[in-house]
């Protein structure tokens, strides 16, 4: 799972802006800086969600000068495509716990806390069944890398 980041040059150093998400900004005094403060303001902008209500706008496929894709470390994907695909489905956690079997709310509310997201295989797999529209590959399918590019 990629967003997408425009890319600023600066008097001194750089700015980006995630296309996105409104609101998750960042900066840099060189490129390199640059590129692990955009990985670093999109997982920490994605994380900090204290509702479970909260659906952040998926990313979309966007090229152009000065776009860069950056990865979305794949706990913070997991727990937001869990969320969003149970909001979708109009439930509640309490609902998708008792759907998926697992025992306790708090054990269901770590799969969506970006933070402590991290299933067994085989809790994994009931989720998949269950909700068969989260697809790993939006997960875990990004290297997490931002392509190596000069911004003119």
């Amino acid at each position: 799972m990629e967003y997408h980041f425009k890319i600023h040059k600066e008097k001194s150093g750089f700015s980006a802006e995630c296309i996105e998400l409104e609101g998750c900004r960042t900066q840099g005094d060189t490129m390199s800086e640059l590129e692990q403060n955009m990985g670093e303001a999109l997982n920490l902008y994605l994380a900090e969600n204290d509702s479970s209500m909260l659906v952040f706008p998926a990313p979309k496929k966007n090229t152009g000068k000065n776009i860069v894709a950056v990865g979305v470390e794949p706990g913070v994907a997991f727990a937001m495509h869990l969320r969003q695909s149970r909001l979708s489905l109009s439930m509640t956690q309490g609902q998708m716990m008792q759907l998926l079997g697992i025992k306790t709310l708090s054990n269901y509310q770590r799969l969506e806390d970006p933070k402590r997201a991290n299933p067994e295989l085989k809790t994994l797999a009931m989720i998949l069944k269950v909700v068969p529209q989260i697809k790993i590959g939006n997960i875990v399918g990004s290297e997490n890398a931002i392509p190596k590019k000069k911004v003119s």
